[in-house]
């Protein structure tokens, strides 16, 4: 479906008579799909395992309750977090001009929605048949507040080294002061870098760090207590409140159980 040929499995080999195609990807650890595109609207889920999805737009890392809605023509790329499988619904845009989504939008995947993506994908399907559960799918998207995470990284010397050292270090809680020392800049010089070059202040930079670093231990079912202190949280209540302030949901909102 892509124009490059990245997303490779079961292939489309029906007649495109339809509003929505479905199309099933295993992706063992360590899967990735270069950055593509498609003529068609992508809905991209997760049916097991957690998919990282990078576009110019931000970065999402999708658990099964969690779909991203990929409008037409926006170059993305895809990978598994651990072993998944993807399974996505691919759309005419002629069949949903009511979705005008421009940005890559996240959805929540309710038991509705799962169901009729996969009823979607037999092959025994009468015309009306498709054609009455394509209408219920496209009615039962509905959008949720998750934020991206995506972190760009400084072009200076200096801020990139930094960078590198919150990256590796994420339960460091010094001040900006103390890693100017480190790298030879002083802490106005440092922040004005990662503001111009990055759009986020240090504090942002280093609480969307910790939050890209314990979105796969939560999928792993990890206590949140055990998550937060991983990466750098005194208490579980004040992981949940950053996570709600970066993501826009709490973990258990983007996790349920």
């Amino acid at each position: 479906m892509s124009r490059n040929g990245q997303e490779r499995g079961r292939r489309f080999d029906r007649p495109f008579d339809t509003a929505i195609l479905v199309g099933q990807f295993a992706m063992p650890r360590g899967t990735a799909f270069g950055t593509h595109w498609h003529p068609l609207h992508q809905l991209a889920c997760s049916e097991r395992g957690l998919l990282r999805i990078r576009s110019e737009h931000g970065t999402w890392l999708l658990p099964p309750s969690l779909a991203l809605w990929i409008p037409a023509d926006i170059p993305h790329a895809t990978e598994s977090e651990g072993d998944a499988v993807m399974r996505s619904a691919y759309v005419d845009p002629v069949s949903c001009p009511h979705i005008d989504w421009r940005d890559p939008t996240v959805v929540e995947v309710t038991p509705l929605l799962r169901a009729l993506v996969e009823h979607l994908d037999r092959t025994d399907l009468t015309p009306d048949a498709r054609a009455r559960a394509e209408l219920v799918l496209l009615d039962e998207l509905r959008p949720v507040p998750v934020t991206s995470v995506s972190v760009p990284e400084p072009r200076d010397p200096r801020a990139r080294a930094v960078a590198a050292g919150l990256r590796t270090h994420l339960s460091d809680s010094r001040p900006l002061a103390a890693w100017g020392g480190q790298v030879g800049a002083g802490a106005r010089t440092l922040a004005r870098l990662f503001v111009a070059e990055t759009g986020l202040g240090f504090g942002q930079r280093r609480e969307r760090l910790r939050m890209q670093a314990a979105l796969p231990f939560l999928a792993e079912g990890l206590p949140i207590e055990a998550v937060a202190r991983r990466v750098g949280y005194s208490s579980a209540s004040f992981f949940t409140a950053a996570f709600h302030r970066v993501v826009g949901v709490t973990p258990r909102q983007y996790f349920p159980r």
